[in-house]
């Protein structure tokens, strides 16, 4: 396993790589591995640094996640959301032919092993509201509205130009 981290404006990221690609990109609260670089994750280090900078909005990289082919499926959709544009679960469903699989959809969204890159923050509730998130509301917040987007965060209204993270 290779491993690196990034200091981004709202947390600190995990970057994990084998030799075919990149494994999992995640939020962690402390450094628990040894860095060991090979080349996917020095190129992810540097994309989500670009991404973070708003300099990047799509990514260019070797993506290797371990799931179920339902889940895989999924997240070959979420790819397919553009920057800046979010997707409904239901949307989701819709693409894959299998308009009752709403569910399963947010299931798969919530086990993205490789978040930021594989953009599930990009899913939003049917009625432009945020729904969960691993990383948290209010890094899922961030993330979209860096991507120039506006929604409703449950009932409220959030602006990520306000929110802290403690770190």
């Amino acid at each position: 396993m290779y491993v690196d981290y990034l200091n981004s404006p709202i947390g600190l990221v995990e970057i994990e790589a084998s030799v075919q690609g990149i494994t999992r990109v995640d939020f962690v609260d402390t450094i628990t591995h040894e860095t060991n670089l090979n080349e996917h994750t020095r190129a992810a280090k540097q994309q989500l640094d670009n991404y973070f900078a708003g300099d990047l909005e799509t990514f260019e990289l070797s993506l290797t996640p371990k799931g179920t082919d339902f889940q895989q499926r999924v997240w070959q959709q979420l790819l397919k959301i553009p920057y800046g544009q979010s997707l409904s679960y239901q949307d989701i469903a819709n693409a894959l032919d299998n308009p009752k699989a709403v569910r399963a959809v947010g299931a798969a969204n919530g086990r993205n092993p490789i978040g930021i890159i594989v953009p599930c923050h990009r899913v939003i509730g049917s009625n432009r509201t945020l729904t969960g998130y691993a990383g948290g509301l209010e890094r899922k917040a961030w993330l979209l509205e860096h991507e120039g987007q506006s929604f409703r965060a449950e009932t409220n209204e959030m602006n990520a130009s306000q929110l802290t993270f403690n770190l």
